[in-house]
């Protein structure tokens, strides 16, 4: 097992982030959210069962995958997907006046960040945040 700890600058590593694959329940409902809502762009869609869809800034991308007949989701409460805005108050503006339902309201969290959160069709809870200049410094937690 490696050592994460280690102060050792890691090897290079021809890995690049490609996508996250969402199990859901109905492909139509889930792909209304994150294309619609959220504006990734639909750029595979392979019968009724997945749908791939790009991210509205930069490279990476979601697939959203039809459950298999008879199977569970898996537990919802074991994802949480991350997406940066600049904008954060406008963009849950925006949701909020399509009737998006939001879990937390835009706040700064102790580490610095202002989250909002909010549950995908399927239950996934989504983070919308802003990390400004912060988003490669080291965490600190806020004095009370």
């Amino acid at each position: 097992m490696p050592n994460l700890r280690s102060k050792r600058k890691p090897a290079s590593s021809p890995l690049e982030f490609n996508h996250a694959m969402i199990y859901v329940r109905e492909l139509a409902r889930a792909q209304h959210f994150y294309a619609d809502l959220l504006g990734f762009k639909v750029i595979e869609e392979f019968g009724e069962c997945y749908t791939r869809l790009r991210s509205p800034r930069g490279q990476t991308t979601l697939a959203l995958h039809l459950v298999e007949p008879g199977k569970e989701l898996p537990d919802a409460d074991s994802v949480r997907l991350y997406f940066e805005t600049k904008d954060l108050e406008q963009l849950v503006k925006s949701l909020e006046a399509a009737g998006t339902r939001f879990t937390q309201l835009p706040k700064i969290m102790p580490w610095g960040w202002k989250h909002a959160y909010l549950d995908d069709p399927d239950g996934h809870e989504v983070s919308l945040y802003s990390a400004g200049r912060k988003r490669f410094q080291k965490t600190t937690m806020a004095k009370r």
